[in-house]
């Protein structure tokens, strides 16, 4: 044992098969408790680490890192803007739009949505809306083909199909003798696409930039121009810059303005969260304190006896400090494991029980999105797991510094 026989002494009140079983039992609780408690959180703030990321990836693949649009919604002079944005070097790519309101038509069935035209070719550098096409290609969308690309939920509201008519009508009317009457367009549906939320999926139908012009009634001008950035956090600066170097009077917006609420509520309720399950985690670890009060009371005796041989208070204290901590220690090691394993396939093991079972743990119309993210990030992972051993190293100091009090006389008067 030597001088660190504290340690030892400790250890071996972990592993020994005491003749209080009970005391054994409220001890394996307690590891496991700090254990199951370390696990919810570390997979819970994984899973709200994959909304956070999910949410940013999906909305840029359809929203622009920022657009410049004219004060009174029709950018006439868009070739100049796109030669200003190319022409800095942070920016690396833009597209011009056209933006408009339709209610979408086919059969019995309908549905609002928002109609954007677009350039295939430019708005794929901004958006790369060509990886997340299920089925068509959006180079179908060419001027007077009069083509629609639909997001997959707003297809089967529909009930259609590549190749499909959709009659598209607006609230611009037109004057005829019999009055005003909205204006109309039969589209073809040239390509179907999936970006798994919602809000898009549901609400965004894309036709050539040239075909909307007319459909708006626009002539030369467009609503306004998307850029795609080389930095995403640094979007706010670099449209402005282009709106400077411009020099005419413009709206500018970007994706940190336009989405600000979501990411605020994503931050506000991590915070919460992690604040909530940690006290789960304290209440683990302080069952440490019942455990280690109960082992103090039943090693009256052997107290006693190291005390009469010559061991120091301090002594006992380390041998009780160190047993909470073995104990602590475990429970958080075993909880670290089970949450990082759980957490890398937590896709899976969801996908899993949803087939299983015949069940959506998502409802896209409700979530934005319909698969359960994880993001594991290993900074919270050790933030948690010290916090759990700090909590559980605080556990262990009043159990042991009654024991270390204990007095010899007094513990042995009954033996």
């Amino acid at each position: 044992m030597g001088k660190h026989f504290e340690m030892w002494i400790g250890s071996r009140y972990v592993r020994s098969r005491s003749r209080n079983s009970f005391v054994s039992l409220i001890s394996a609780i307690s590891m496991l408790g700090i254990a199951i408690a370390v696990l919810v959180l570390i997979v819970v703030m994984s899973v709200v680490n994959g909304f956070e990321r999910e949410l940013k990836d999906r909305l840029l693949a359809m929203t622009a890192h920022a657009s410049i649009e004219d004060v009174n919604g029709e950018l006439a002079d868009a070739d100049v803007v796109l030669e200003v944005a190319m022409r800095n070097a942070r920016v690396r790519a833009a597209a011009p739009y056209v933006d408009g309101q339709a209610l979408l038509v086919s059969g019995s069935e309908l549905s609002g949505a928002e109609i954007r035209g677009i350039e295939p070719g430019l708005e794929d550098a901004v958006s790369g809306i060509t990886r997340v096409m299920l089925s068509g290609e959006l180079d179908a969308l060419q001027d007077r083909t009069f083509n629609i690309v639909l997001g997959v939920e707003l297809a089967e509201e529909l009930q259609v199909g590549v190749g499909d008519k959709v009659t598209v009508t607006i609230a611009q009317g037109m004057v005829t003798p019999a009055g005003v009457i909205p204006r109309t367009k039969r589209f073809t549906v040239s390509g179907i696409y999936r970006v798994g939320m919602y809000e898009f999926d549901r609400r965004l139908a894309f036709v050539n930039i040239n075909d909307a012009q007319r459909l708006y009634r626009k002539r030369e001008t467009v609503t306004g121009v998307r850029l795609a950035v080389t930095d995403v956090y640094a979007a706010p600066d670099i449209v402005r810059e282009v709106a400077r170097e411009h020099g005419v009077l413009v709206l500018v917006n970007d994706w940190t303005r336009r989405h600000v609420n979501f990411f605020r509520s994503i931050q506000i309720t991590k915070s919460i969260l992690f604040v909530i399950l940690l006290m789960v985690i304290a209440v683990a670890a302080f069952n440490i304190v019942s455990t280690l009060v109960m082992v103090v009371k039943d090693k009256q005796g052997d107290i006693a006896i190291l005390r009469t041989t010559g061991a120091k208070p301090s002594s006992i204290l380390k041998i009780f400090i160190t047993q909470g901590t073995i104990v602590g220690v475990a429970g958080t090691l075993a909880g670290v494991i089970a949450g990082v394993l759980i957490a890398l396939n937590l896709e899976s093991i969801v996908g899993f029980f949803e087939s299983a079972f015949g069940i959506k743990f998502l409802a896209a119309d409700v979530y934005f999105i319909s698969d359960l993210p994880s993001d594991l990030q290993f900074g919270d992972v050790a933030r948690i797991a010290l916090i759990a051993l700090a909590l559980a190293l605080v556990s262990t100091l009043y159990p042991a510094w009654v024991a270390a009090r204990t007095a010899p006389a007094e513990a042995l008067r009954y033996d």
